[in-house]
């Protein structure tokens, strides 16, 4: 099936140097879309000269004025913005008792904040062009008790029920909501957790002791499995789809 509706359309996205969000950038190149991706100054150093037609620009999710004047800068230079991925996020591996104030801080102010400054930001122009898409993308944690990850876990729950309270308001508007949930994902910030090269085949096996299933499709997905499903959610084919949360984690919860 081939998916419609990117050609000519601005698209912006965020986390756009990372695994996920960096399979998604070119996914959208690649479908016709004009592009305006961003990240940390230090992650669009490396990809900024480069001669693609995306449109780089350094944000911080976490501050909202900058957040809403690129949203404002992506429009002026590209036209009204139609797709939106908030790719944008950061992992913590502290169980809750050894979590101090200032690491919860810190990943609710990525992570939850982050996705309420973007969601919004896009969700307005959207609703004033009285069409568009937008995904979130959050995590299988968000639905499943994890080990040594409660303020992550936390944190991207209360992404993915933004998400779905902002598809709620926006659909008088002609505006879709929904959230990617992705398990474990070969990106650097998945192989980052990992203490030696059997760190994949840890995470497929599972681990009664800390009460996670392991996947049942037997490996790990590529940053392309989750930016396929975003694409999807973006498509026209996907015109009636809205505060969905879509899992793309192998069976990894045991849950659709």
């Amino acid at each position: 099936m081939t998916l419609n509706g990117f050609a000519g359309r601005t698209a912006f996205v965020t986390g756009a140097a990372g695994g996920i969000g960096k399979a998604t950038v070119a996914r959208l190149r690649e479908a016709g879309a004009n592009v305006f991706a961003t990240d940390l100054p230090d992650a669009i150093a490396a990809l900024a000269s480069a001669d693609d037609g995306t449109v780089w620009h350094a944000l911080d999710v976490r501050d909202p004025s900058a957040v809403d004047d690129a949203v404002a800068r992506a429009e002026a230079r590209l036209g009204p913005l139609g797709l939106g991925v908030h790719a944008a996020g950061i992992v913590s591996n502290l169980s809750v008792l050894d979590t101090p104030p200032e690491e919860w801080a810190r990943v609710m102010d990525i992570n939850a904040a982050g996705t309420f400054n973007t969601a919004r930001a896009m969700g307005a122009a959207m609703a004033g062009h009285k069409r568009g898409a937008i995904v979130v993308v959050s995590s299988n944690a968000a639905g499943i008790p994890r080990m040594n990850m409660g303020a992550y876990a936390a944190s991207k729950a209360a992404a993915t029920m933004l998400t779905r309270c902002l598809g709620l308001e926006l659909a008088a508007h002609g505006v879709r909501c929904n959230i990617l949930a992705p398990g474990s994902t070969l990106t650097p910030m998945q192989t980052g957790m990992w203490a030696d090269e059997q760190g994949a085949a840890r995470v497929v096996a599972g681990d009664p002791a800390s009460y996670r299933t392991g996947i049942p499709l037997a490996k790990l997905a590529t940053p392309e499995d989750v930016a396929n499903a975003a694409m999807f959610l973006l498509s026209d084919e996907a015109g009636h789809v809205t505060m969905a949360d879509l899992y793309v984690d192998g069976g990894a919860t045991l849950r659709a």
